[in-house]
């Protein structure tokens, strides 16, 4: 008869849980050939060494666990991987969006604008702020288009215009624009490549050593990308600037960042060597399989394959490529209103070709330029709780807008190129009897303080948005409004504690605890202050606490009354769907007395 095994606890997983279960054991099982458990034995050593691997690899089993999910994971390259799985972009540095007023004169003829040599600032022009912060033009600023506002610069003794100022305006991106020099190496499936660069918001392009360029894709089974193309039909170009054209891609990549400000390009597994060209087949040239035929020939058209490849894309051949980006600095890429006043580079082209050499020089020295708003983007680092929110969301929203959460997705999801929010809040607009949207957003300022979203990025995600949206479905983007509140508190501290100790304990949890900004139409929890002053060693118990409204200089303006909106059992200060508290200053807004 087979030896029964003797039975063991697999519940008892801690150090002194096991050592005790290995005492009982041993105590059970070998009554006779050991018994010397006094704690300075050398049985006790070893009971101890064992309980103490089961005690770590037990821990280790639990952390591993729990890192497999996103719901439970604690290591921020792990939730973004988890979150990646589901959907979600990390989508790296950000940067700042804004609008800019651009001035130049042109000499008059006759009195009148000579508007045939008025210029074009071309995309890709830099400028700089004040602080030293480096802004890019990401559009064409033609002076010449009937919005540019003209008047009179100078005139002659006559009271002849001489010169004429034309005005008009461009939207800017905070960042660098800077090249790097990538080697490839022997053919490799699915081929990762980093970038030296750090910080990296947008990548701009990828050639290899013969011209092919690579394009950048949401995902690599994306064949299809839309490309813009310069609008030359005079009519509608002030209007439609740039058309969106088709263009297949077999040469493509992926844009991976990490936390860290680290950025790769990922590619996938095809090869130059046989790479198939995706064409749109001519339906005349091709033969479609019937049911019931036999047919000897090759297939020449499969309908379901017609805009994808079974590659994933290729991978760039052996030698060199020149990958150009926009490198941004994380603590340098909001600008306050009127701080960008220099273009270092401008880009001109002249439509005039019989234009002088000095008039050009002219025109290129009078260029100005004013930001008359703030540009303002997300200036903190993303937090590894906003990610595993926005990794859930995104696997819901999966890729279209039909509810608030799908909504709430998209707008953080925009790409940082067009500017980013720091907070947002859709409605349904209950005065409106169709499906009418509300969107609130806030975004932040140079000090990462909460401000009103620059009007570009506001536009930017109106068109981000109008890519997913049900087509009954309108949506107005308003400002959030910011409501900038104090807190006040009383505590009793310990007896053996110094007064000074218990503020400087309770004002130190309070300021860790708000210095994240809210949501918009977040209430504000006065049970969460209870909670966490009395939890703190040093406090005995809290006596009071009240939330107060704070106005005046560099506080917000906001008609928002806390004290008014604290509900009737008093445990939480109730906030309208549009408005976001703030604790602004918590060195000063957090005020304590130790009783």
């Amino acid at each position: 008869m087979a030896k029964k095994a003797p039975p063991v606890k697999l519940t008892n997983r801690d150090f002194s849980s096991i050592k005790q279960d290995l005492i009982d054991y041993a105590k059970v099982y070998y009554p006779d050939t050991y018994k010397d458990f006094n704690e300075a034995s050398f049985g006790a050593l070893m009971l101890d060494m064992v309980a103490y691997v089961g005690d770590m690899l037990s821990f280790y089993v639990d952390y591993q666990t729990n890192e497999s999910f996103l719901d439970s994971a604690i290591e921020t390259k792990n939730i973004i991987k988890l979150a990646k799985q589901l959907g979600y972009k990390h989508p790296g540095s950000h940067a700042s969006s804004g609008l800019c007023a651009f001035y130049i004169k042109v000499d008059a003829t006759s009195g009148a604008p000579a508007s045939e040599n008025v210029p074009i600032l071309g995309k890709g022009s830099v400028l700089s702020s004040t602080s030293g912060a480096t802004f890019i033009l990401a559009e064409d600023v033609d002076f010449s288009a009937s919005s540019a506002d003209i008047v009179v610069a100078e005139v002659n003794s006559d009271g002849l215009a001489t010169k004429f100022a034309y005005k008009a305006y461009g939207t800017v991106i905070s960042g660098k624009i800077t090249t790097e020099l990538l080697t490839i190496g022997d053919y490799e499936k699915f081929m990762r490549l980093p970038l030296a660069a750090k910080n990296v918001t947008e990548v701009i392009s990828v050639v290899d050593a013969e011209g092919h360029e690579f394009f950048e894709v949401d995902n690599l089974s994306q064949n299809i990308i839309y490309k813009e193309v310069r609008n030359t039909v005079d009519s509608t170009t002030e209007h439609a600037p740039y058309i969106l054209r088709e263009m297949a891609v077999p040469r493509r990549f992926t844009v991976e960042h990490t936390i860290d400000g680290e950025t790769f390009l990922q590619f996938g597994y095809g090869s130059e060597a046989n790479l198939k060209q995706d064409k749109f087949p001519d339906p005349t040239s091709v033969v479609l399989n019937l049911h019931g035929k036999t047919y000897y020939s090759d297939k020449s058209f499969d309908p379901s394959v017609l805009m994808t490849t079974d590659k994933f894309g290729v991978v760039p051949a052996s030698g060199q490529m020149t990958a150009t980006m926009r490198v941004n600095s994380i603590d340098n890429v909001n600008s306050g209103v009127g701080t960008v006043a220099t273009v270092v580079n401008p880009i001109f082209s002249f439509k005039n070709p019989e234009l002088s050499s000095s008039s050009r020089s002219s025109i290129v020295a009078s260029l100005e330029v004013d930001n008359e708003e703030a540009i303002t983007g997300q200036t903190k680092v993303i937090t590894p709780e906003e990610i595993r929110m926005r990794g859930l969301d995104s696997y819901a929203s999966q890729n279209r807008a039909v509810t608030r959460q799908d909504y709430m997705s998209l707008v953080y999801r925009m790409p940082s190129n067009f500017g980013s929010v720091k907070r947002a809040n859709i409605v349904q607009d209950r005065r409106s009897i169709k499906r009418n949207l509300n969107l609130y957003v806030i975004s932040e300022d140079t000090n990462g303080l909460l401000s009103q979203t620059a009007s570009t990025v506001k536009n930017n995600l109106r068109a981000w948005l109008n890519r997913y949206k049900m087509i009954n479905d309108t949506i107005d983007i308003l400002d959030g409004r910011i409501a900038n509140i104090a807190i006040q508190f009383e505590v009793l501290g310990e007896t053996n504690k110094n007064p000074n100790e218990v503020l400087l304990a309770s004002l130190t949890a309070l300021k860790n605890e708000f210095s994240e900004h809210f949501s918009l139409g977040e209430p504000f929890y006065i049970s969460d202050v209870y909670r966490l002053l009395n939890d703190l060693p040093e406090v005995l118990d809290t006596k009071t606490v009240r939330i107060k409204s704070q106005y005046g200089t560099n506080y917000s303006s906001t008609d928002y009354e806390a004290e008014e909106n604290i509900s009737s059992d008093g445990r939480f200060v109730k906030v309208p769907e549009d408005v976001v508290l703030e604790v602004r200053y918590p060195d000063i807004d957090i005020i304590g007395v130790v009783l």
